[in-house]
Formats: C-alpha cells, structure tokens, sequence
C-alpha cells in the first residue's frame, strides 16, 4: 500500500513542477530543432508533472494501485481522464454549435469512414474541397476547427511508455483509466488506436503516433533533419461560417519535398499522428470570419490516386481517386512541418 508521505509530496511538489517540466521540452527541442523555441501553443502541451511526480506515479503503477489515485493524477497531469470532463472543456465557446463528429476521415485517406449522413459530414462547411474553389475575394464554407480534447497536455516519455497503448491491450488501458464501455472516450480510444495501428495501402506512407513530446520531435526530426519550419492555424475563428477569402501565400510548393502532417488525436493524453505523404502543397490563407481575421493553413494533396474511392472527399466532390487534388484545413492544434535550409 502506498504510503500517505507519498502522496503528500505529489500534492506539495505540484506547486514548483509546473515551470521546469515547460523548460525539460524547451531545452529538448533547443537540442533537436533549428528553431530558437516551439510555437507556445506546443510548449502548453509539455507535461506539467515534475520527474519526481512521474516516479510516484510509475510505483503506483507498478503496485496497481494507480487507478486509486487516478482523480489526483488527472489534474496533475492535465489530461482528460473521464468522458464528462472531455465534453465539459471542449465546448466552452457556447457562441458555437456542439463540436463536430470526429471521424477518421480527418486524418486517414485510405479507409472506408464509419458511415454517416452527408449532412453530418459537412457539419456546417466543407471538410474537403478543391484548390480552385479558395480565390481573394470568394466565400468558402469552414467546417468545426476545434479539436475536442485541445487542453490536454503530453505524457512525459517514461510515463507514456508505460501506458498500454495497443488495440490488443484496450481493455486493460480502459480499466487504468477508470473509462467506462460505450462513453465517448471510449470510442475515441477505440478510434485513435485503430488508426494508429493501421498501416494502410498508401505508397510511400510514413506514419506514427506520438505520444510523447519527445516522440513528436524526434518523428520530425528523422524524416525531415533538424532544419524546420512549422505551420498551424492561428484559431478556431471562421469555424461553421460562410467566410470570405482574404491573401493568400504559397509557402510550400515543392511537390518533391513531402511535409509532414500531424494531427492531433482524441484521447485521455495529447497524441499526434504525424504522416509523412508525397506531393502536398501548403497555404497560407487569411480568412475573414464574423469576428475577426484568422491566418488559417490549408493543405492540398495532388496526388489521391490511393485514397479509397468512398472517401468522403469523393462524395462530396465527385471525381475519385487520382482524378482531382484535394484541399483541406489544418485545425486547431494540427501542425505541418516543412524542411528548410540549414
């Protein structure tokens, strides 16, 4: 049984962790990346537990008796641990209708989506589109930016590396985490985990989910070196609104030079899949909404011809794989990572 002291240090060191877990991932990235700092949107993400915190709560884990402390953990640690707490924080812009239904079909090209009225899939704006249809001057309908767990912080890599993080090992996961059969995290686990485990048929289609941080990084750092630049919508503004198209920017046209992708996942912890996939253009776009202007990132694949044919993109489109370019935007807390010159 853990002892009281234990948990008592938890409690006390919670208060002075928060600033030198933020420098562990500054000074992890000042190592790998060629950048001066992260964008403070990522650097919120670092995880606020303290090493200390973190070996208290791999010994509870390896006594079981973590699921015990779970509520404590949770708020330690910044992550989402109940479906209520999920729904709760998400939604806190009330001017905006419920979030959209999160689907796969957000990340992955090449798999059937679950099925679901067209209606729905649109949610108010087009989720997929074509580049011609984004002109200075011209309205385009904007789908649900927001991402449904945005406040939700990384795990450190030893504790993450601990976390049963497999389809195979989803009932266990679930019973750590207190997560109840049928609740909306449950479907996001049993989403996020399909995808991440699913190699797919697209040719030359590097992937990973990180779940860690570090993970992010050193994925970045492999597949494009240490010389980077990234790129992510400025807000959710302009999310379910008619909006008119203000400048745009070409800031990555090199189709031989693949981007990478990363899209923020729904789950108990911040996780990202990041897909590295050939012949993609990259705008800059300025999108007027209601309220403000919003510096939106638009990313436009040229080549489709492994895109399943029922692809949602298709459907709404027409055409089929291989036959058009498809558009989409880059939500809240998604990123792409470009090579630059070192």
């Amino acid at each position: 049984m853990t002892h009281p002291v234990m948990l008592l240090e938890l409690l006390i060191v919670a208060y002075f962790s928060g600033s030198q877990a933020t420098n562990d991932f500054s000074q992890y990235w000042e190592d790998h990346i060629g950048l001066p700092h992260p964008p403070y949107w990522l650097a919120a993400k670092a995880s606020p537990l303290s090493p200390h915190q973190v070996k208290i709560f791999m010994k509870l884990m390896e006594e079981n008796e973590f699921s015990s402390h779970l509520h404590l953990f949770c708020n330690l640690a910044n992550v989402a641990c109940s479906s209520n707490a999920l729904v709760k924080k998400a939604t806190n812009n009330t001017s905006l209708p419920p979030l959209a239904q999160w689907n796969a079909f957000k990340v992955e090209y090449d798999k059937v989506p679950k099925e679901i009225p067209m209606s729905i899939a649109r949610q108010g704006g087009l989720p997929y589109f074509r580049q011609s249809m984004v002109k200075e001057g011209g309205f385009i309908p904007i789908p649900d930016l927001r991402d449904p767990t945005s406040y939700k912080s990384f795990l450190p890599r030893s504790l993450a590396s601990k976390i049963p993080f497999s389809i195979a090992r989803i009932e266990e996961l679930k019973k750590l985490f207190c997560v109840m059969d049928g609740s909306i995290m449950d479907e996001h686990i049993q989403d996020t985990l399909e995808t991440c485990e699913d190699s797919g048929p697209i040719q030359g289609l590097q992937s990973t989910c990180a779940i860690s941080a570090e993970d992010l990084i050193d994925f970045v750092v492999e597949k494009l070196g240490h010389h980077v630049s990234l790129w992510s919508t400025e807000s959710v503004e302009g999310s379910y609104e008619n909006v008119i198209i203000g400048a745009m920017k070409l800031i990555h046209g090199n189709l031989s030079e693949s981007p990478a992708l990363c899209h923020s996942m729904p789950f108990l912890f911040q996780v990202y899949y990041c897909h590295v996939l050939q012949e993609v253009k990259v705008y800059s776009v300025d999108i007027h909404a209601q309220k403000k202007l919003n510096h939106a990132i638009m990313a436009c694949h040229y080549d489709t011809s492994t895109w399943n044919q029922n692809h949602i993109a298709f459907k709404l489109l027409g055409f089929g794989p291989g036959l058009i370019e498809v558009c989409h935007w880059i939500s809240e807390n998604g990123v792409i990572w470009t090579k630059t010159l070192g």
